[in-house]
Formats: C-alpha cells, sequence, structure tokens
C-alpha cells in the first residue's frame, strides 16, 4: 500500500521539481514552505514517509525531525541536502533518517529511497496494529486472571501459582482456561509472548 508522501522545503522551486518527478512514477507529494507550518498540520496528517530539506530558515530539517520525535512521531525521514555535511548525515540518522541525498537528488536514488521509507512505514503501522491488538485482548482479563497470568509468564507451574495465590490448583486450572479463551491460545509460550508484548514499550 502506498502511504502519503510530505515534501518539506521552503524552496517552491524544489517542491515543483521534486513534486513532478515524483508524480511522472504515480507519487503524489505534499509540499509545505514551512517546516512549523507543517508540525501544526501533523495531527491531523496520516503517517506517511518525509522528505525534508536540512537548511531551512527558523527551523532546520534536523529540528524538525527532534520534534517530531519529542511528539512520538518516528515516520520514516529521507533527508536532502545541498552540502556535503558528514556531520548533519550523522545526527539525521542517529534522528532515524532512511536515507540521506545529495542535491541534485537523483531520481532513482529518491524513488528508491521512498520505497525503503514505505516498507519501514509499513512494518512499523504493523507492529503498532499487532500491538494494539495484543493490548485489547489483555484488556480482557480479570485482575486475577492477569496475576494468574504474570505467573504463567514467570514459569510457575499450577501449583506453585495456587499457593503464591491462596487458591486451589483447581481454580488455578479454571482462571487459565479463561485466559486462554480470551487469549485465543491455550501455549503457554504463546502467552508469554503477548504477555511480554504488553509490556513491552510502543
Amino acid at each position: 500500500m502506498n502511504r502519503p508522501v510530505y515534501l518539506v522545503d521552503d524552496d517552491e522551486a524544489v517542491r515543483r521539481a521534486l513534486g513532478l518527478l515524483l508524480s511522472t512514477v504515480g507519487i503524489e507529494a505534499t509540499g509545505f514552505g514551512d517546516p512549523q507550518a507543517f508540525l501544526a498540520q501533523v495531527p491531523k496528517l496520516a503517517p506517511g514517509c518525509l522528505i525534508v530539506d536540512i537548511r531551512m530558515p527558523v527551523l532546520s530539517g534536523l529540528k524538525l525531525q527532534e520534534r517530531l520525535n519529542e511528539q512520538g512521531i518516528d515516520w520514516p525521514t529521507i533527508v536532502i541536502s545541498g552540502h556535503g555535511d558528514i556531520e548533519a548525515c550523522r545526527r539525521a540518522f542517529r534522528n532515524g533518517a532512511v536515507d540521506f541525498l545529495s542535491k541534485p537528488v537523483d531520481e532513482q536514488d529518491l524513488i528508491d529511497a521512498i520505497q525503503k521509507g514505505q516498507d519501514a512505514l509499513e512494518r512499523m503501522l504493523g507492529r503498532r496494529a499487532e500491538k494494539a491488538e495484543t493490548l485489547a485482548l489483555l484488556a480482557a482479563l480479570t485482575p486475577r486472571e492477569r496475576e494468574v497470568l504474570d505467573r504463567i509468564a514467570a514459569g510457575f507451574t499450577t501449583r506453585q501459582i495456587a499457593e503464591g495465590l491462596g487458591l486451589s490448583p483447581r481454580t488455578v486450572e479454571s482462571h487459565r482456561a479463561a485466559i486462554g479463551a480470551k487469549l485465543g491460545t491455550t501455549s503457554q509460550a504463546e502467552m508469554t509472548r503477548l504477555w511480554l508484548e504488553g509490556r513491552a514499550s510502543p
């Protein structure tokens, strides 16, 4: 699936040229001449791939990356520059850039970089969707079922769980069956995977 492409460059001629170049291969890019205007619009925009000029007045491409990261927006970013600045290149990659291209931008290099960014975005959105589904499954557990699952994930036996929670082994097995029904698995390994995924950072 092709996700949106956003082009942030204060040079209107560059925006027009790159937009035209991309349109010839079926990629429609939305242009922004002001990075601050782009930041203001981000909450309303669908996740996409960014093409950002490194040198812009008021807010540079690197600062834009940092502002987006501060907001938890880690969309794949292609940084373009008319200057061969190695340190800027390093900072761009540290900020999560998928590629760093020099102006004048080579058409095939840009298309390849966008494809790389689109692929990375699909993987990221897939992981987030999977985690959201896992969290929804875990949220359906009762507090007691959650306690039992914590101990299942820690590798405790039914008897150990029963002793730790002051329950009978039969009651623990009943909770375990309910957990399995809600999570869609009776496998201890799969329950543990879901438990770990639910605790992992976004």
